[in-house]
């Protein structure tokens, strides 16, 4: 991994930062806006927490790209990168839902991440072809990158990991209380303005 790339994966959690804060401080909510954002934000979370019930806490690593499994189950079956999505749909919903300095903050926010995990994406793949090869490369034909497909990839006996909804919860913990603080910090303003 190339230390440009390695830097990115490393403080990807941090990266939406001044987003959120542009989005808190400028908002311009409506109870439509919060509601609609609030289903993109819950859709986001949904493949969040579909994606980490089998790929566990190896989601959560920040000292590089790695892998136990090559996962093509649940939500990796009908895209490569479930939680990457996920993290979209969720900056995106807290977009609509703040409507600060609107559209021109969400398209530049969604335009960052989906660069930012183009380039994470981009080693993460190098490391598993390496590491699944052939299988791999099957799998990246069947299944798209980020835009779900509607049919499921049909496992051909890779080894996978059990779905475990209790571990995606605790796993998704902080993300989910960093979501509900930033949520009533746009309710609070909301309700204050």
């Amino acid at each position: 991994m190339s230390n440009f790339a390695n830097d990115i994966f490393k403080y990807r959690s941090y990266t939406p930062l001044p987003f959120v804060v542009l989005m808190v401080v400028f908002q311009n909510a409506t109870i439509e806006s919060m509601l609609i954002g609030f289903v993109v934000l819950a859709l986001g979370e949904f493949f969040r927490l579909w994606g980490v019930s089998y790929a566990g806490s190896e989601t959560r690593t920040t000292s590089g790209v790695g892998g136990t499994y090559l996962v093509v189950s649940g939500a990796y079956a009908y895209l490569r990168n479930p939680l990457y999505l996920g993290n979209m749909l969720m900056y995106l919903g807290v977009g609509i839902m703040s409507m600060a300095l609107f559209p021109y903050l969400q398209i530049i926010a969604l335009c960052f991440f989906y660069w930012q995990y183009t380039v994470i994406i981009k080693e993460e793949e190098n490391f598993l072809r390496g590491k699944y090869g052939q299988s791999y490369v099957d799998y990246c034909a069947s299944v798209p990158k980020l835009i779900p497909n509607f049919s499921r990839y049909k496992n051909p006996g890779i080894e996978q990991p059990s779905f475990n909804l209790q571990a995606g919860l605790r796993s998704e913990r902080r993300t989910s209380q960093a979501i509900v603080l930033i949520v009533l910090l746009i309710i609070i303003r909301y309700v204050l303005s």
